[in-house]
């Protein structure tokens, strides 16, 4: 089902010029107060390998969607900031995305399909049962 849903969302990004990838580090970061992580709580939130995100960074950033800056609390780590071009970008993008997530999923499911999906999501997230 997620491999489904998101290689339609990733058909209707790439008419837009951006990855999947590319959307999920550019809504990541811009849900920073600064739009500024560390490549290692970056990496962490996205659940994805240091090593992952440093290359997926590197190809954003000769886009400009991203740029690095040396992290003052670690000597060998990095800041990942969004800049305004990827801001942009993402607000662009956001639209598009959302829709092609209703049609491909929300849409696709009746009103308790939607909420059994939600309770099945609380309960693996580990939510408190007041939640579900």
């Amino acid at each position: 089902m997620v491999t489904a849903v998101q290689a339609r969302t990733a058909q209707d990004l790439a008419e837009l010029g951006l990855s999947e990838p590319d959307y999920e580090v550019l809504s990541t970061l811009s849900e920073r107060t600064d739009g500024t992580s560390t490549l290692r709580e970056q990496a962490a939130k996205m659940g994805w390998s240091r090593s992952r995100l440093s290359r997926q960074a590197t190809r954003m950033e000769a886009r400009g969607l991203l740029r690095r800056a040396p992290d003052p609390a670690d000597g060998r780590g990095c800041l990942l900031v969004l800049t305004e071009r990827g801001l942009d970008t993402l607000r662009q993008a956001a639209p598009t995305h959302v829709a092609s997530v209703r049609r491909h999923f929300v849409d696709q499911l009746d009103p308790q399909e939607l909420a059994a999906l939600g309770r099945i999501a609380a309960k693996l997230a580990g939510e408190p049962e007041e939640f579900l």
